[in-house]
């Protein structure tokens, strides 16, 4: 079988759920490769068994990768202010500091931080970009404005000046419906919402299988979130 490509949405914390989909579906061989579109933590119950698990995927020999998203940043910028803390916090860090038994950022030991920081904004395949929020073709180079690709909510894609890729995209949360839809445009979006669980369109963990272009879904294991989503 040839070596196949998976992406990941937005995780939140929800590791039964992550190892679920993987192990149980997806069922990765080596020489397959999971990419994940970043706010790998906060919200959910298990940040550090999210981080855990990928930590265990690479051991096995598999090839795992993420994108930074905006919930990693909070985090990191967390670590050296004090408003960026309270903006953390108040999106869902608690739960973070909780499955880490850490009374701050500055806690969470250090293996896990510099993983964090180590994630890039965007990763280029041959079709495809992968990258959290999605980019902005305003400046003159895509590829200039990391804050967008944390936090943009614009669906506008430039495909000539990304090489003809497409954009893989989470931080939104769209049903399934939509979710579904998106395979046919230029901005594919995986986040059903994985966090919150219990709902009949969102609520599932996606993955997008590249060489079929299938998706795949797993219902919420973890306990659900009332946050808002940001």
């Amino acid at each position: 079988m040839p070596p196949r490509s998976f992406v990941i949405g937005d995780v939140h914390g929800c590791s039964a759920t992550l190892r679920r989909l993987v192990d149980s579906t997806l069922n990765p061989l080596p020489g397959d490769r999971i990419y994940l579109l970043g706010d790998l933590i906060d919200r959910g119950p298990d940040s550090k068994g999210v981080l855990d698990y990928i930590f265990e995927l690479r051991q096995r020999g598999l090839s795992v990768n993420s994108v930074r998203g905006n919930h990693e940043e909070m985090l990191l910028q967390a670590c050296d202010n004090r408003t960026s803390l309270g903006m953390w916090l108040a999106n869902g860090g608690q739960t973070t500091l909780e499955s880490f038994q850490a009374d701050g950022p500055g806690d969470i030991p250090l293996r896990y931080r510099a993983f964090l920081d180590s994630l890039p904004p965007y990763i280029l395949l041959d079709e495809f970009v992968i990258v959290h929020a999605g980019l902005n073709f305003a400046p003159p180079d895509p590829f200039e404005d990391t804050g967008a690709m944390l936090w943009t909510r614009s669906s506008y894609v430039d495909r000539q000046r990304i090489g003809g890729r497409r954009l893989i995209c989470g931080h939104t949360q769209v049903s399934r419906a939509m979710l579904e839809d998106s395979l046919k445009f230029n901005k594919i979006m995986l986040d059903n919402g994985c966090v919150f669980g219990g709902l009949p369109e969102n609520g599932s963990l996606a993955a997008l299988e590249l060489e079929s272009m299938t998706v795949y879904y797993q219902e919420n294991l973890d306990r659900e979130s009332n946050c808002n989503h940001l």
